[in-house]
């Protein structure tokens, strides 16, 4: 199939761009580097299969029919919460609206990856698809959860109104090789300490939770859905929660890190629970995170030691 994947510069997307070219599809990649990075696609600029467009969707987007379209366009981290709140606002809203035409105009699938922000600092946990969350809208993270929450209303209607064949999965917390090493998330910001010796820096009392999915089962649930005849919303994630500070337990195991624990105020509106029910995935994808942790934080410290 001819497929184009917005963000397809970025962590989670780059893996999906290898999955799809390993897979015989010819793929083009459109992303403008906010975040992006040239060096998670570096390794296909020979691949003849593989086209890169240098573009910010909320602008343009290409005038070329395609089968599949997967919309990955968006930063994600806390950081780039307070410096582009209104880049991130756009894309998941105009960006994805244009995606959403052109997805109108050539009869393609459209995928949308929206996330576990739309649940918000939740107030029931395992968090459900069918649960509306628990979202501040004037937040320091609304900028990013408002968004995505924009995009899902956007995609379902232009499902319902315009007849678009349209998939919408929600992500939970993934990690993996090609995450940033200044993301600001939990993952880089603990490796990345634990390797220099320096202390870690843990939000709160470091027993809110996390679910981490590794990146490969975040493709495998992402590609099955797209090619699923599953329309309503998604949640693909690792159902095994775990604190803050277990995560950082795990990963001075790992790195043989001694170092001390640096606790700092839990940022406005951070999620003290994150869990995914994954009963839809299982039930309609005959899907399920697969890597242990042990094995996808061991893939993870190698790729982080390469930037000492």
């Amino acid at each position: 199939m001819k497929i184009l994947v917005a963000g397809g510069a970025g962590f989670i997307g780059s893996h999906l761009v290898d999955r799809l070219l390993n897979d015989g599809h010819t793929v083009d990649v459109i992303d403008n580097f906010v975040t992006g990075r040239k060096e998670n696609i570096a390794h296909l600029t020979e691949n003849s299969q593989f086209t890169l467009i240098e573009q910010d969707i909320v602008k343009e987007v290409p005038d070329k029919k395609y089968d599949r379209i997967y919309n990955l366009a968006s930063p994600a981290s806390p950081i780039d919460f307070a410096k582009i709140p209104f880049e991130i606002l756009m894309v998941g809203s105009m960006g994805h609206k244009n995606l959403l035409d052109l997805a109108e105009k050539t009869g393609a699938r459209i995928l949308f990856a929206s996330t576990s922000e739309v649940y918000g600092d939740p107030k029931v946990n395992p968090q459900p698809e069918t649960y509306f969350g628990n979202v501040n809208c004037r937040g320091a993270r609304s900028c990013y959860d408002e968004a995505k929450r924009f995009g899902e209303a956007l995609t379902v209607n232009y499902q319902k109104m315009k007849g678009v064949d349209t998939r919408t999965i929600r992500i939970f917390n993934t990690y993996g090789p090609r995450m940033a090493p200044n993301d600001g998330r939990v993952i880089p910001n603990f490796f990345m300490q634990a390797l220099k010796g320096e202390a870690l820096t843990m939000y709160g009392d470091g027993t809110q939770t996390r679910s981490l999915c590794y990146v490969s089962d975040m493709v495998e649930g992402m590609t099955r859905l797209m090619e699923s005849d599953v329309t309503e919303p998604v949640n693909i994630g690792n159902t095994d929660e775990m604190t803050i500070r277990k995560i950082g337990e795990l990963i001075t195991e790992l790195t043989g890190s001694s170092a001390d624990i640096k606790f700092l105020p839990l940022p406005e509106n951070d999620p003290k629970l994150r869990q995914p029910d994954t009963s839809r995935a299982k039930a309609l994808l005959d899907w399920q995170a697969v890597v242990p942790a042990h094995k996808g934080l061991q893939e993870t410290m190698t790729y982080f030691q390469t930037f000492l």
